[in-house]
């Protein structure tokens, strides 16, 4: 039986396989962006009332700074058994200039990164169990 693919987090990015995106809020006024927009209570300085528009984010940005965890995260993540070490990147969006951090995607080896490379947004899972896939945002190098 296949499990469904479900978003680990509803909301926060679409599951376009193609060109996934984060969704975020733009503040109409000063065009300044938030992500994830479901926990953003803070204003830019000077437009605390400004209105603001959900929006989807640039999937590609700089890398700007990575760790690999080596130890287990506490609850609610869900680590899989045996637990391995993961690492974590931080890229900073193109347009929007935030960084964002996400899981390295599957498969690349941490050794290979240089912080300023330029990264895209994937899909990958966090975990799964009997009836569904639980997919995330991770980061990967653009192919050359």
């Amino acid at each position: 039986m296949s499990r469904k693919r479900v978003p680990a987090i509803e909301g926060w990015f679409t599951l376009d396989e193609n060109e996934p995106r984060l969704i975020g809020l733009r503040d109409k006024e000063s065009g300044t962006y938030f992500f994830p927009k479901d926990v953003s209570v803070s204003a830019a300085p000077g437009f605390a009332d400004a209105e603001r528009e959900e929006v989807e984010l640039s999937r590609t940005g700089r890398l700007w700074s990575y760790t690999t965890n080596h130890y287990k995260p506490p609850e609610p993540y869900v680590a899989p058994e045996p637990f391995e070490p993961y690492t974590v990147a931080a890229v900073e969006l193109t347009e929007e200039r935030m960084v964002v951090m996400g899981q390295l995607a599957p498969g690349i080896d941490p050794a290979s990164l240089e912080v300023g490379q330029e990264m895209e947004l994937t899909l990958g899972t966090l975990y799964e169990d009997d009836e569904n896939e639980y997919i995330v945002w991770k980061w990967k190098p653009v192919a050359a």
